[in-house]
């Protein structure tokens, strides 16, 4: 049985591409296979646990539940695409003065809800930032430290953090 295949095109991290991808193949798999985009990990690739958390169009969603041909024309953030010119972005270095990475493996997902969450709210309660990063899953650090550093994030992003 031959499988079906699709021409698609997308922005990732600010790069065009186009790429011809099989029906069933999922946007995780595009990044990190033919991309080599690998700070996305795949984890439970059924939407569960958030490793996998993209941008698409300025919404935060989970790569794995995204089928490549429904990326078409979108425009695609990683975590790759957050550091600017060798300079972390501000909730990257949150988390590092925060001290919210233990493995490490949930944190791309993690940074990459807090982005969605602060993209849109510049403020958030420890409330809001508990209910942004509840679709991810931390096996190590628990997370007291995750959520101040989204709050760390945000005080920086606005200026008022020391």
């Amino acid at each position: 049985m031959s499988r079906l295949k699709h021409a698609v095109s997308f922005t990732v991290n600010g790069e065009a591409y186009e790429l011809e991808v099989q029906s069933e193949t999922v946007l995780l798999d595009v990044i990190r296979d033919r991309l080599n985009l690998t700070g996305t990990k795949g984890a439970c690739r059924n939407g569960e646990c958030g490793a996998c958390t993209v941008m698409m169009n300025g919404v935060t969603v989970n790569s794995c539940m995204v089928l490549a041909v429904e990326a078409d024309g979108s425009e695609i953030l990683t975590i790759e695409g957050l550091s600017q010119v060798g300079k972390l972005h501000p909730i990257q270095q949150a988390f590092i003065d925060k001290g919210a990475v233990q493995c490490g493996f949930c944190t791309p997902g993690m940074i990459m809800s807090a982005k969605g969450l602060l993209d849109n709210n510049n403020n958030p309660t420890k409330a809001e930032v508990k209910k942004a990063i509840r679709g991810n899953i931390c096996r190590c650090t628990g997370y007291k430290k995750i959520e101040d550093a989204i709050l760390y994030a945000a005080e920086k992003m606005r200026g008022d953090g020391q």
